[in-house]
């Protein structure tokens, strides 16, 4: 991480100039070579990223990307929702980063750590134009997450990828208790907004799957709950769920999400300090136990679920062949 409260070398000038202020929010122009990137690891479903944004208004509690804005120089941890940094690129090399990650094969994930459908999509139009540039590179693999129903303004151009391309839009959706994700995922829209969103996608022909990440312990992660997102999601044309118990990243993450369960749910205070004494996941009995309800649920809503670690070896990046030592 850069010094605190200076940007890294590497964004000291890229950013640029405030293009806008709104809802208490500031935005700010970040010049970047290009909106897609490529990962090195293995530890991911997908090869390529494009997060059109950084920072995110939905403020989610539980958001790993957080630390992210670290490297622009931001310490405290609700600058992330309040300072948006809106990328720029030329088209010509988003055009030629899309045909490699299409020649490599691997997903390219857009919305993997900030949501493209944030408010700032409808101003800045950065995920359209995106999509726009996919639609003119045939044969791709393609991944959005969302929780917004904002998406459904740019059907023409899913669409039209969907019929030359590997398309799915996963809808992140972790409850279906309004009342509740207001506290979790405060400015993210309401989750029957969600699910029209998604029919309406289904039944326009655009593949969609269920995100149920993170289930959270005592709050999201029991049958009362889970059974009817999942027939929710089912009737809503959801073709799989995807489910991965909370994961705490890093010390900031780790701190700011167990400030707001004392804060917000005291009572599940000492069992969270008990499943994450220090960042990082929850012990594994915990998790798999997660994965076989959300299975054993899905199964009865009609569709199938896998954890992420199912998907990540279903769909990621190969991994380096290991040199042999035969001769």
């Amino acid at each position: 991480m850069s010094t605190p409260g200076v940007p890294a070398p590497g964004f000291v000038h890229r950013i640029g100039e405030i293009v806008d202020r709104r809802r208490g929010v500031e935005f700010q122009a970040l010049n970047t070579r290009s909106l897609v990137n490529r990962l090195t690891g293995t530890a991911m479903p997908f090869g390529w990223t494009v997060n059109p944004f950084r920072g995110c208004e939905f403020g989610c509690r539980y958001c790993y990307a957080r630390p992210t804005h670290e490297y622009l120089g931001h310490c405290d941890p609700d600058e992330f929702e309040d300072r948006i940094y809106v990328k720029r690129a030329g088209s010509a090399q988003l055009a030629a980063d899309l045909k490699r990650a299409r020649d490599s094969g691997q997903e390219v994930a857009i919305g993997a750590a900030t949501d493209p459908y944030q408010p700032a999509e409808t101003r800045f139009q950065i995920t359209r134009a995106v999509l726009g540039a996919m639609a003119r590179v045939p044969r791709l693999r393609v991944g959005i997450t969302t929780k917004s129903a904002a998406i459904t303004r740019d059907l023409d151009l899913l669409l039209e990828i969907a019929r030359q391309s590997d398309l799915h839009v996963n809808f992140s959706l972790i409850s279906l208790d309004a009342d509740l994700l207001r506290l979790i995922e405060p400015r993210a829209p309401r989750p029957d907004l969600r699910l029209r969103a998604m029919r309406l996608l289904s039944e326009a022909g655009v593949p969609t799957r269920l995100f149920i990440m993170p289930v959270l312990p005592l709050i999201t992660d029991g049958e009362a709950g889970l059974r009817p997102l999942l027939v929710a999601g089912r009737a809503a044309g959801a073709r799989e769920a995807i489910c991965q118990a909370l994961f705490l990243r890093t010390p900031m993450t780790w701190s700011f999400f167990l400030r707001f369960i004392e804060t917000e749910f005291p009572w599940a205070t000492a069992r969270y300090r008990e499943l994450y004494p220090r960042p990082g996941s929850a012990p594994r009995d915990y998790r798999e136990a997660v994965e076989r309800r959300v299975e054993a649920l899905a199964r009865g809503a009609g569709f199938q679920a896998r954890s992420r670690d199912e998907r990540v070896r279903d769909e990621g990046p190969p991994r380096p062949r290991q040199l042999s030592l035969v001769w």
